[in-house]
């Protein structure tokens, strides 16, 4: 039976860190004898630096509305760990994530006994853990979306009905290379001979090193923007780059009906439901004002970010990321727009410090002043920080701990996934 004691087990895991590599993942699925449903679920395989949460959600969307049992993985969570194993929409409980994670622990502790260097992390044990949960519920569809990069993306033991590349930018560097052509061919390393690929807007640099990877394979592919050069399809998701995951989303789906045949009507339809919290999510506080939340964290998502923040009247702004290269570009589209800015510090040990925030600061920037997340939101629906509208930008951990004080829900901080400290 599950206990706490799988918890501090599971929470004790992440001091590994998520080191890259498939070869623990591959002993993990064939151990547990996961490959040859692997080999026949239709899958859908989704990387990019941005837009893959959205874009696996809006494809799990599509699939579902016509009928099909999904299953969804994801990565980080929000609020609670659970929301990483979505089956038919629906994340699992928190008492049956732990009674599967109490399930794999004897396999994790006879593989670190008999095999180290095979010894599953944290993130590699919940790719497991999804999977086990998706072929015992029946799902005829998957969606993965990788963690970190792709090539040695523990997801990447899937055989691929589609590959999906959504966006390339910097980020991660330590790990996927200084270059934008360097981080695409990581991305590409998803590529399977036999699978489609669906393109989302990449610049020219990494495009032409995911397309180098394609031909090498001989792997079809179309471009979202091509595909839908008379409009990209509408989503409920507010932005211009989600009509863009819009896009590339349905254009993966239109690539996989041979196998999976999809209607365009109902289709579209499902693009207009999107449920995917922390993308410039609105939320009604309870006096009155407007509350936004969204997990623009990099280089690539502040780009984004700008003209929704444009749009609105000098917002308050809590701003809170994990490292220089993030924290910069962020802060600089963050001062052009907003009237107030509040600093905090996420709820991971990655967190950029407040003053270092501030430093960060370009010249002439809005008043500025530090601040903690368990003041600004003291209770469920309450938010104590002034102005209105409020925004919430700079990381997941960040929205994550938000929405939890908002929902007055406990926190999942202590099961995120830890990166290791060094490339492999």
């Amino acid at each position: 039976m599950a206990s706490g004691d799988t918890l501090a087990w599971l929470t004790g895991l992440r001091a590994g860190g998520s080191r890259l590599g498939v070869e623990r993942m591959a002993e993990l699925v064939r151990r547990l004898g996961l490959d040859a449903w692997l080999r026949a679920t239709p899958t859908f395989h989704v990387a990019g630096t941005n837009g893959k949460g959205s874009t696996c959600a809006m494809i799990e969307g599509v699939q579902r509305a016509h009928g099909r049992r999904t299953g969804l993985f994801t990565s980080p969570h929000l609020v609670s760990l659970g929301e990483r194993f979505r089956i038919g929409g629906v994340p699992l409980a928190r008492p049956e994530v732990l009674a599967r994670a109490e399930a794999l622990r004897a396999l994790h502790a006879d593989i670190a006994a008999s095999a180290p260097d095979l010894s599953p992390t944290f993130f590699e044990l919940t790719a497991a853990l999804a999977l086990l949960a998706f072929r015992d519920a029946g799902c005829e569809v998957l969606v993965l979306e990788t963690g970190l990069g792709g090539r040695l993306d523990a997801t990447n033991v899937c055989h691929p009905t589609v590959a999906a590349v959504t966006s390339i930018g910097l980020d991660h560097q330590e790990f996927l290379g200084d270059t934008l052509a360097a981080i695409a061919r990581e991305k590409a390393g998803i590529l399977k001979p036999g699978a489609p690929l669906a393109l989302g807007d990449l610049p020219s640099e990494a495009e032409a090193a995911v397309l180098a990877r394609a031909a090498e394979l001989g792997v079809p592919f179309a471009r979202a923007r091509e595909r839908f050069a008379d409009g990209l399809p509408a989503t409920n998701l507010e932005g211009a780059h989600q009509r863009v995951n819009a896009g590339t989303a349905l254009l993966a789906c239109e690539l996989a009906s041979a196998r999976l045949p999809i209607d365009g009507a109902v289709a579209r339809r499902a693009l207009m439901s999107v449920d995917w919290p922390a993308r410039w999510q609105r939320i009604p506080l309870a006096d009155g004002r407007l509350l936004v939340v969204d997990a623009s964290h990099n280089e690539e998502g502040a780009r984004s970010l700008e003209p929704l923040l444009a749009g609105l009247r000098r917002p308050t702004v809590v701003v809170g990321a994990t490292g220089d290269a993030r924290a910069a570009p962020l802060l600089a589209v963050v001062a052009r727009h907003a009237g107030h800015i509040l600093l905090v510090e996420p709820a991971t040990e990655r967190a950029t410090p407040v003053a270092r925030l501030a430093g960060l600061l370009p010249p002439g920037s809005p008043p500025a002043e530090p601040a903690r997340v368990a003041d600004l939101f003291p209770a469920p629906g309450a938010c104590a920080a002034p102005g209105d509208p409020v925004v919430v930008v700079g990381s997941l951990y960040l929205a994550g701990e938000v929405l939890a004080r908002l929902r007055g829900e406990p926190f999942d901080a202590g099961l995120q996934d830890r990166l290791a400290p060094h490339r492999p």
